[in-house]
């Protein structure tokens, strides 16, 4: 079983900057790509970032491009979600996924997901 933690989320005012981690368990972490969403209140889950299993591919919502930067240690088991200049608009609980699956977009390629951690961004 995969098990992921997520940690750092917080309240920041706009502008500011968080890093959000995921914990993940299992000796197989380095073969999943790993993905973060979002989900505001009312509205559905989406995409916010992803990258493959070797760290090589990247893949950004327009949304946050260019404002986050996803990245992982595998060594660690952690996956990293670095949030720069941040909106009102970004406040949501944030979910990391992993995924056998190529890496992607779609909600429905994750196997595993973590129990979310709120970033609540004032101003």
């Amino acid at each position: 079983q995969v098990q992921l933690v997520e940690s750092g989320g917080g309240l920041v005012q706009a502008g500011g900057s968080l890093r959000l981690s995921c914990a993940a368990s299992g000796r197989t972490f380095s073969s999943y790509a790993m993905g973060w969403f979002r989900q505001a209140p009312g509205k559905e889950r989406e995409f916010v970032a992803a990258i493959s299993w070797s760290g090589g591919s990247t893949y950004y919502a327009s949304s946050v491009k260019g404002r986050f930067t996803i990245s992982r240690d595998n060594a660690k088991n952690t996956v990293y979600l670095q949030m720069n200049s941040l909106k009102p608009e970004d406040t949501a609980v944030y979910y990391c996924a992993a995924t056998a699956h190529s890496t992607g977009w779609d909600r429905s390629i994750y196997d595993y997901w973590g129990q979310g951690t709120q970033v609540t961004v004032s101003s």
